[in-house]
């Protein structure tokens, strides 16, 4: 009996090795299944990727693919902004309904700064318990377990990949680090083919949108239509939410904007930017394109400036030829948007350099146009004295030796009246032939009488729904010093304005005569007349300037009655302009 137990015993011992080398093998050939359906998995992702040339759509798949890898509930692909905080933020996981609840996304600090400051793998099972962890906001899903890698593009770090929650386990194995490791890989490949793509695609367009504006430029396009083009193409093409172009005024001191589109553009097309504001100073001075992630914070800014306001990152390029800086041209975008980099900013030099051709283009033309008015004044001028004052003078001179074959004295008078009469109007024409000489620029300083009185007359037809009546009469471009005329040209002014805010008129005559050493300016309307209880400072002032210039003011009713007649007359010889000083 002891023999055949023992014999039975024998028997099944290679049974029993076998069976457990059988589940032995059962389990080594699981694992390898289960490797081999990893590795497949991970090639499959890192050619998924690897389609994708579009960058946003590349970052989605990177994410998507690294949660399905490792097995995590969720997962985010955090991008790495100039300033070492979170530009970028893109969740797998968590719905548009969730995201909301929890408010704004994550800029890079507590755990999630860990990672970019020490770009290596962290894995933890409990991710409260890291001493970096700061806790989850208000509606934010629980999370325990947490592995983060680093993504490198060409040896600089791009971004983290951030997992949380293992599915099938309590947490994340080495095995699943070696596999998103490897995926942070790929994903830096992939990453660094669509910046190539997409920085492609960019010079492309800048390279068409340049093609534009050199076309118009050679065109003869008028320059302010280029300089739309120029600052519509390149707000686009830059994604900006604002761009505008600022010419610099004479003196250097402030740029005045001569095109803004986009966010308040209205707003800002009306303000001027001081060339002192640092950062404004910062890109006439510099021969790159000067960038702020904030400019509202910016140290180079003042605070609550209006030209800045509702904008985050911005950039400026000089706009300069020949080595002369004749404005800037500005871009921005909206608070919480990424900043400028350099493929934003390396092709805007170029750009900003038509913009600065556009610019001289126009200064060109209006020194152009200029010159052809002026030698168009000149040739007036010359016409009018070589055949107007000649022909009026020989008839006058007739006139006048045909005084001693009249016999009748009302004829003779008559002739006399005559002969004076063509002497005002040489007078008259040989002071707009001083006129057309003297004063033939543009611009308040280089306008006489005349034109400064036409302009205050023009300009107040608005104010009275009608075109006032305007008559001159004598050598006002000779005759009148130059501090008169800018005391005429204020009492004008208010006279006016008086007029159509008080009178009611219908109808308003203006005359201004220079002759027999005094300048009178006579303001006649058909309104109500001056009430009693009208506060009577402006017309003190008038007053106070005719004295000064030992001069009167009359206020009183029109000849015709029902209205008023103001004149204000001053000496305008050397004796009263003596006076007036």
């Amino acid at each position: 009996m002891g023999a055949e137990a023992r014999e039975d015993s024998e028997q099944h011992l290679p049974k029993l090795r076998l069976d457990e080398l059988l589940g032995e093998l059962q389990v080594r050939i699981a694992a390898v299944r289960g490797t081999r359906d990893r590795l497949h998995s991970l090639l499959e992702a890192v050619l998924s990727v690897g389609r994708e040339l579009d960058l946003p759509q590349v970052l989605r798949s990177i994410a998507e693919a690294a949660v399905v890898l490792v097995d995590a509930e969720y997962g985010a692909l955090g991008v790495i902004g100039g300033d070492r905080r979170l530009s970028e933020f893109l969740t797998v996981g968590i719905d548009d309904e969730q995201r909301a609840r929890i408010g704004d996304l994550p800029s890079g600090h507590g755990l999630l700064g860990e990672l970019i400051r020490h770009p290596v793998p962290l894995r933890l099972s409990e991710l409260s318990e890291h001493p970096e962890s700061s806790g989850f906001p208000a509606h934010h899903p629980p999370m325990h377990s947490f592995l983060g890698v680093p993504i490198r593009v060409r040896d600089k770090v791009f971004g983290n990949l951030y997992l949380t929650e293992k599915r099938s386990d309590k947490e994340f194995d080495a095995e699943d680090e070696s596999v998103l490791s490897t995926l942070a890989v790929a994903a830096g490949v992939a990453i660094e083919n669509a910046r190539l793509y997409e920085e492609t695609r960019l010079r492309e367009r800048w390279q068409r949108a340049s093609g534009q504006v050199t076309s118009m430029l050679l065109t003869g396009a008028p320059s302010s239509e280029v300089l739309e083009l120029i600052v519509e193409e390149a707000r686009t093409i830059a994604s900006a939410d604002m761009g505008m172009i600022a010419e610099r005024l004479p003196g250097d001191e402030a740029l005045r904007p001569v095109l803004a589109v986009g966010l308040a553009a209205e707003q800002r097309s009306g303000l001027v930017l001081p060339a002192r504001d640092g950062f404004v100073a910062a890109a006439l001075s510099s021969a790159e394109p000067v960038v702020s992630a904030d400019i509202e914070h910016d140290s180079r800014t003042g605070e609550h400036e209006p030209q800045w306001a509702g904008l985050g990152s911005v950039v400026a390029v000089p706009l300069g030829t020949s080595g002369k800086v004749r404005g800037v041209l500005l871009l921005g975008r909206v608070p919480g948007g990424t900043q400028f980099g350099d493929a934003d900013t390396g092709p805007l030099l170029g750009f900003a350099d038509q913009a600065a051709l556009a610019l001289e283009l126009a200064e060109r033309r209006r020194d152009a146009e200029q010159i052809t008015l002026l030698q168009d004044r000149d040739r007036i001028a010359r016409d009018l004295h070589d055949l107007a004052i000649q022909r009026l003078f020989a008839a006058g001179m007739t006139l006048q030796s045909a005084q001693r074959f009249m016999e009748h004295p009302e004829g003779m008078e008559r002739l006399a009246r005559t002969v004076d009469d063509l002497d005002d109007t040489i007078k008259i024409i040989r002071s707009t032939i001083f006129g057309l000489r003297t004063h033939g620029g543009s611009g308040r300083e280089s306008n006489g009488l005349r034109g400064r009185v036409s302009e205050v007359v023009t300009a107040s037809a608005a104010s009275f729904g009608f075109p006032p009546a305007l008559r001159i009469e004598g050598l006002v471009e000779t005759d009148v010093p130059e501090h008169i005329v800018d005391h005429a040209v204020a009492v004008l002014g208010e006279a006016l304005s008086n007029a159509a805010r008080h009178s009611g008129a219908q109808a308003v005559d203006v005359r201004l005569q220079c002759a027999g050493g005094e300048l009178t300016l006579t303001v006649i309307d058909d309104g109500c007349g001056v009430p009693g209880d009208v506060r009577r400072s402006g017309l003190k002032n008038l007053e106070e300037r005719a004295v000064t210039l030992g001069g009167t003011l009359t206020l009183g009713e029109r000849p015709e009655g029902g209205g008023t007649r103001l004149v204000w007359r001053v000496p305008v010889s050397s004796d009263g302009a003596a006076a007036g000083r």
